[in-house]
């Protein structure tokens, strides 16, 4: 009868948020609610609801300072000089406009808002991709490709939300994915290098007779800190040093982290209550989301329905596919994070197949990485924002888009899950 119940409430909760009924938030809380009440459950949910929301403090709260600190780089200037010097390099050659893209698109999303990354790189390439006529498409998968992957990061998006589902250490999740990572940032730069290749052959290299690389940023006059530039360099390494070496928990290294930011780079309070103020709407969401799943988890895990879901999912998985769970976790990523939203699957798939890979000796931080390597995939997902965001400002059709990368998307999808085989990420068997 839990089961039953466990599954008809991954079905509920599915069915709203991809009917857009209610919000994912809402859905979050109160869907457990109304189906802890169908088990039988009371005033102890509330109980359950709050080992839910306790278990994901830190996780909202690394989130909140780490994209804090980041909008706070983006303000200052900190990546200016850099994706100012890789649009000049780009100049008229396809090629280096393929490298640039490819450069710039990278490192505006270790800001974790996949809208700014796309509206700062089409900004600063849309016009020299014009120019050249160069392919279109090519600037949205290289965009796609390095936001993706990037995103898998502490602060990003679906790593955030596999850990709070999951309720593991969301650095066990990271670190060991760094491999895949990187590899795929080569990657992307190596399809950079082809493209260009492509396209040079294609149309020759011109000469530009416009600067395009004066106004790229769109942000507040007077908030930029030009003079500041090595400063912040020089804390930004220091903390993902901290963050990666894991000197300090990952909340404590953004908390300090974002308070030295805001001392160093506007030393008055009215001034940085300012800047907090106008990203607000960038981590608003992020903690009512966390918060919200850890209702969502805390009662789904203490009605003990996850626990019945996995073992009626465990009676219909062959015993000789058990030692492989991972790997199979890893090759249905892809499809399903391509035709579900992010909440219906971090939250109604991947804890059922944790609970089930646990029977087989899969841990679920295990499950958690396997689970997010369909993340270009993800990307091209008609569900998702961001694709109509990009189509909109290329003026190309989603469709269009979507037959012209998913191609790509499927062969960086194939790449994370041979690397993070390779390197134990995922476990090819579990003995």
């Amino acid at each position: 009868m839990l089961a039953i119940l466990g599954f008809a409430m991954i079905a509920t909760f599915m069915v709203l948020i991809m009917t857009r009924t209610i919000s994912a938030i809402a859905a979050l809380i109160l869907v457990p609610i109304v189906f802890g009440l169908l088990a039988g459950h009371g005033a102890d949910m509330t109980g359950m609801a709050l080992e839910g929301i306790i278990a994901l403090a830190p996780t909202a709260a690394a989130l909140v300072f780490a994209v804090l600190y980041f909008c706070i780089m983006m303000d200052a200037g900190l990546f200016d000089p850099l994706v100012r010097s890789a649009v000049k390099f780009a100049h008229g050659d396809p090629l280096r406009v393929s490298l640039a893209t490819a450069t710039v698109a990278t490192l505006v999303s270790l800001d974790g808002d996949g809208a700014t990354t796309a509206i700062i790189t089409i900004g600063a390439f849309l016009p020299i991709y014009r120019r050249l006529g160069m392919n279109l498409l090519m600037l949205a998968v290289l965009l796609g490709s390095a936001n993706s992957t990037i995103n898998l990061t502490p602060w990003g998006g679906p790593t955030a939300r596999v850990a709070s589902a999951l309720n593991v250490d969301i650095m066990d999740v990271f670190l060991p994915l760094l491999p895949t990572m990187i590899a795929a940032i080569i990657g992307v730069f190596v399809l950079a290098f082809v493209f260009g290749l492509w396209e040079r052959k294609r149309l020759g290299i011109a000469q530009l007779e416009t600067d395009l690389s004066q106004s790229l940023f769109d942000r507040e006059p007077g908030v930029e800190r030009p003079r500041l530039f090595w400063v912040n360099l020089a804390l930004t390494l220091a903390l993902l040093g901290c963050v990666v070496g894991q000197v300090l928990p990952l909340p404590i290294a953004f908390m300090i982290g974002l308070t030295l930011a805001c001392i160093i780079n506007y030393p008055k309070l009215s001034d940085q209550r300012e800047r907090v103020a106008a990203h607000a709407s960038n981590v608003v969401p992020i903690v009512l989301l966390i918060f919200s799943a850890g209702v969502f988890t805390g009662i789904l895990d203490g009605t003990g329905m996850i626990a019945a879901m996995g073992e009626t999912l465990l009676a219909l998985v062959p015993a000789e596919y058990g030692p492989h769970f991972g790997p199979i976790i890893a090759l249905a990523s892809a499809p399903f994070t391509f035709v579900l939203s992010n909440e219906a699957y971090y939250f109604g798939i991947v804890p059922v197949l944790a609970e089930t890979a646990g029977h087989f000796g899969v841990e679920p931080v295990e499950v958690a990485r396997a689970s997010l390597l369909g993340v270009n995939v993800h990307a091209l997902s008609p569900l998702v924002a961001p694709i109509y965001l990009v189509a909109t400002l290329l003026k190309v059709e989603v469709g269009d888009l979507q037959r012209f990368g998913l191609p790509f998307a499927i062969l960086f999808y194939l790449l994370m899950v041979a690397v993070s085989l390779a390197t134990g990420a995922v476990p090819f068997v579990v003995h």
